[in-house]
């Protein structure tokens, strides 16, 4: 009994230093990284709340560690819209085929990444202005209402505005802090987290501290474009684990 605690005590804490420093480096995908790592042994819901919170610490810490500026005017619309989106996801989690949802997204995602990461020469998408900001932002709010995976839509929206990587990440790091706020206080109040929890989510916070800061380091010193093929790199393998996790659901059925 004590190694299998002790086990699991080393697997949390191995998925939140890797996980923190991806989310450093690229400014989301912490549940995605997280949950590749937790998946096959953490019970899902201890994980979905582990994740959510170790990927708030996160972006807190960046928040208080870069205090960068950012353009309040080109975020409203992505945060107005996610927390539309947010409470339109949890309603619709019942009544969604969760399986199906996930593997539309995923072959999205590993359709339409890898051909801009080939397209050199990709034009920028300038048309919708900020409603289509809001719209990219409802989108990914719904996503977190239903999977937890807020930063997948508005992440490739920003990249289709070719956005330079200091504006994108300004962004996506703040407009993830809206939605994990909001998803952690609905486990709060809706009793997902409860006093057995407390140890590991202090291992997650003590965890992902370094990781996140050497990320942050090391982003400062990477080019416009090699960001771009990180972030969709990492859209990639997002949507390859959304197909692996639901594509097999739908086989059996």
């Amino acid at each position: 009994m004590v190694l299998e605690s002790l086990s699991l005590y080393l697997l949390i804490a191995l998925g939140a230093a890797v996980a923190g420093f991806v989310q450093g480096l690229s400014g989301f995908a912490f549940g995605l990284v997280s949950m590749s790592i937790w998946a096959w042994t953490v019970d899902p819901k201890l994980a979905a709340v582990l994740a959510t919170f170790g990927a708030l610490t996160g972006q807190l810490i960046a928040a208080f560690s870069q205090k960068r500026s950012f353009d309040k005017g080109l975020l409203l619309p992505f945060v107005v819209g996610g927390l539309v989106g947010v409470p339109l996801g949890v309603w619709l989690l019942p009544r969604l085929d969760v399986a199906v949802f996930k593997a539309c997204l995923g072959a999205l995602l590993v359709i339409w990444c890898p051909a801009m990461l080939m397209a050199r020469n990709l034009p920028r998408v300038t048309a919708g202005g900020r409603v289509a900001d809001a719209v990219a932002g409802l989108a990914g709010g719904v996503c977190s209402g239903v999977g937890g995976f807020a930063g997948a839509i508005p992440t490739l929206w920003c990249t289709l505005r070719r956005m330079d990587k200091d504006a994108q990440r300004a962004v996506i790091q703040n407009f993830n802090l809206a939605m994990l706020t909001v998803a952690f206080a609905l486990h709060l109040g809706t009793g997902n987290v409860g006093m057995s929890m407390l140890p590991l989510l202090a291992i997650v916070a003590g965890c992902v501290l370094v990781p996140v800061l050497l990320g942050a380091r090391l982003y400062v010193g990477i080019s416009d474009a090699a960001f771009r093929q990180i972030v969709l790199g990492l859209l990639t393998v997002s949507g390859v684990m959304l197909l692996g996790s639901s594509v097999p659901v739908l086989l059996q059925r």
